[in-house]
């Protein structure tokens, strides 16, 4: 005899089966697939800014040790002393032999300073501040001479500087490196044609 029961269980089986597969349907359709959403982030990544967006800053590079450091020409102690030597033994020639040579650089350091016999303390110091004139403003001395004058506030009353002939900017190309002064002569113009014949000694080696 049969039970009763078998066929209400096969439907029982048969309504479960039914609703499995439409869960497992609804599903499918609820959620993106992993190709699609790769897809989908790709398309956002690759899309171009728009005109309203800003576009990223470019990180700029930092500076090098080169675009920090300046390197500054000078003479070098050959051809200053070259140039203070060739200025004395003008001077000794033209019998001014009690005078000072100065070569200094840019800033007014001394590179070479030679004492003619019985010159005085004050051409040493002479020599010098023309010197630094020069090569400051790179013009000779007695050319800054017109600037320096007037009765109000001129150059001459910058510190450290003397604006009397017989001193001579030195110069590679179109920069002032260095100044020659001489001082002690009777008159200016000669210190500065014995200062002219210290650059003369070394222009070739000037470029």
């Amino acid at each position: 005899m049969s039970s009763p029961s078998l066929p209400r269980l096969s439907f029982a089986f048969a309504a479960a089966a039914v609703m499995t597969v439409g869960l497992v349907s609804c599903s499918s359709a609820d959620t993106p697939s992993t190709e699609a959403s790769a897809e989908a982030s790709s398309g956002a990544a690759s899309e171009p800014v728009t005109a309203g967006e800003p576009a990223p800053a470019a990180s700029e590079p930092a500076a090098s040790a080169e675009d920090a450091v300046l390197s500054m020409p000078r003479l070098s102690i050959e051809a200053a002393t070259e140039a203070a030597q060739a200025a004395l033994a003008q001077c000794q020639a033209d019998n001014l032999g009690f005078v000072s040579v100065a070569v200094v650089d840019r800033f007014g350091q001394v590179q070479v300073l030679l004492r003619g016999d019985n010159a005085g303390e004050h051409t040493m110091e002479s020599a010098r501040l023309k010197g630094y004139t020069a090569a400051a403003f790179g013009s000779n001395t007695s050319e800054l001479t017109e600037r320096a004058a007037g009765d109000g506030a001129t150059i001459r009353d910058i510190p450290g500087t003397l604006f009397l002939a017989g001193g001579v900017s030195v110069k590679a190309g179109e920069a002032s490196i260095a100044g020659i002064g001489v001082g002690g002569a009777p008159q200016g113009t000669a210190d500065e044609a014995c200062a002219q014949a210290g650059l003369d000694a070394i222009a070739d080696s000037l470029g």
